[in-house]
């Protein structure tokens, strides 16, 4: 049982390859270590209804009640259950007579609006703009059983299991499992905080194993990595990060935060051999709003951040800016500067701003980037296993035949070592 309650939220927004812009609202209150709970597909299936053909509908195209008051009732109860093909949403219709001609049901690829008119008010059941994954809205059937309202959408992707009707948190943690298939995730960027920050959100949510690459660093040394860095210089910790990491690219199921800054071996194009094992993120506050002073230890403030995901050159781009075009535009010249070890990064989340108390939203966004990322080649995960399989040779994308030798390689000065 699932439900829907008004409170204050943060927007985001996600643009899909199409291009299809959606939004979504997630709570700003919630308790980052709370154990998600969804329950079993088979509680929510009742007894087929023998279906009256005068209320099974397709779609109707307008209830007309301009002149008719509104009510949004964001505490509407559902049920949602997964039917391999389709996905089967019941709503409670309330008290009074409803006849199929009250109510009113929107369906596009990726929202879906609810709406019933009772006692001359038009209510709001359900409305949301980012459904877990892409309808077929032609084929979208609704009927009336009783006292409730049950709606059959058909997924566009059979194979995908949907954990809710929506995406959220929640949804998203529970569901990325089955793509992800005990890939590693690595985040990588300038500042170490908020990769280690995002890297524990991710963890907690996907019950992964969180690591800090600072914190095994400084283990190590038995030194802070301030002291590392005036004693040794930012070139000895980056060539030992790269040994830790080397030694993590066969850690399945972890959540990775790497060093941020030069003294970080991610920003570095010839150290990427081994972040190649897993799913790469950069995240990354943009200069597009008048940019951070990384050298600065106080807080940017992120307020009500809109996320958008593209695709950038085989990368999934996600942004949280007031100026989205902007970012938009420099997260594109990013990503062609050859030079620049966080080019490599196969997801990017670019922040207007940073605020811990935004941690779970951004987490959110990688999520959802991470999701269109491994639906759009769903080979990916078995190609990261084949790759580490295969001794991490720096071969990423185009992986050689086994037996090859890099070092001896004619086109060996351009892999990442």
């Amino acid at each position: 049982m699932a439900s829907s309650s008004s409170s204050s939220s943060v927007a985001l927004s996600f643009l899909c390859q199409n291009p299809i812009k959606a939004s979504i609202s997630i709570p700003k209150t919630f308790s980052p270590y709370s154990k998600l709970t969804f329950p079993s597909i088979a509680s929510f299936y009742s007894a087929i209804p023998r279906l009256d053909y005068s209320n099974l509908k397709k779609i109707n195209p307008c209830l007309h009640c301009s002149n008719l008051p509104t009510a949004s009732t964001n505490n509407t109860q559902y049920e949602f259950s997964d039917g391999s093909s389709e996905v089967e949403l019941r709503l409670e219709l309330g008290q009074g007579d409803v006849t199929p001609k009250d109510i009113y049901v929107d369906a596009n690829e990726s929202s879906l609006a609810i709406r019933v008119q009772q006692s001359g008010i038009v209510r709001t059941l359900m409305e949301t703009s980012t459904l877990y994954e892409k309808i077929k809205p032609a084929e979208t059937i609704w009927y009336i059983d009783e006292d409730q309202l049950v709606i059959s959408l058909k997924k566009q992707n059979s194979e995908l299991k949907w954990p809710d009707i929506v995406e959220s948190w929640e949804s998203l943690s529970a569901g990325i499992t089955q793509l992800l298939r005990g890939t590693s995730i690595y985040l990588v960027g300038e500042s170490t905080e908020i990769n280690q920050r995002i890297a524990r959100e991710l963890a907690v949510g996907l019950g992964y194993t969180p690591l800090c690459t600072k914190e095994l660093l400084e283990a190590y040394a038995k030194q802070s990595m301030e002291s590392w860095v005036n004693e040794e210089g930012s070139d000895a910790v980056a060539e030992a990060e790269r040994v830790i990491l080397e030694s993590l690219s066969s850690q399945a199921r972890a959540v990775i935060a790497t060093l941020g800054g030069k003294k970080g071996a991610a920003g570095r194009v010839n150290q990427w051999r081994h972040l190649f094992a897993g799913f790469t993120v950069w995240l990354s506050l943009s200069q597009a709003t008048g940019g951070p002073d990384w050298g600065n230890s106080k807080q940017y403030p992120l307020k009500d951040p809109i996320l958008t995901v593209q695709p950038i050159k085989n990368t999934f781009l996600c942004c949280a800016e007031t100026d989205e075009e902007s970012a938009k535009e420099e997260a594109k010249r990013n990503m062609q500067d050859s030079g620049r070890g966080y080019s490599n990064a196969e997801v990017v989340v670019k922040l207007g701003g940073w605020d811990p108390n935004y941690s779970k939203a951004v987490a959110q966004a990688v999520l959802s980037a991470l999701k269109r990322l491994i639906l759009a080649d769903k080979d990916l995960p078995g190609k990261k296993s084949l790759y580490i399989r295969l001794g991490c040779r720096g071969d990423w994308p185009d992986i050689k035949p086994p037996g090859w030798d890099p070092s001896t390689s004619l086109d060996a000065s351009s892999l990442r070592s």
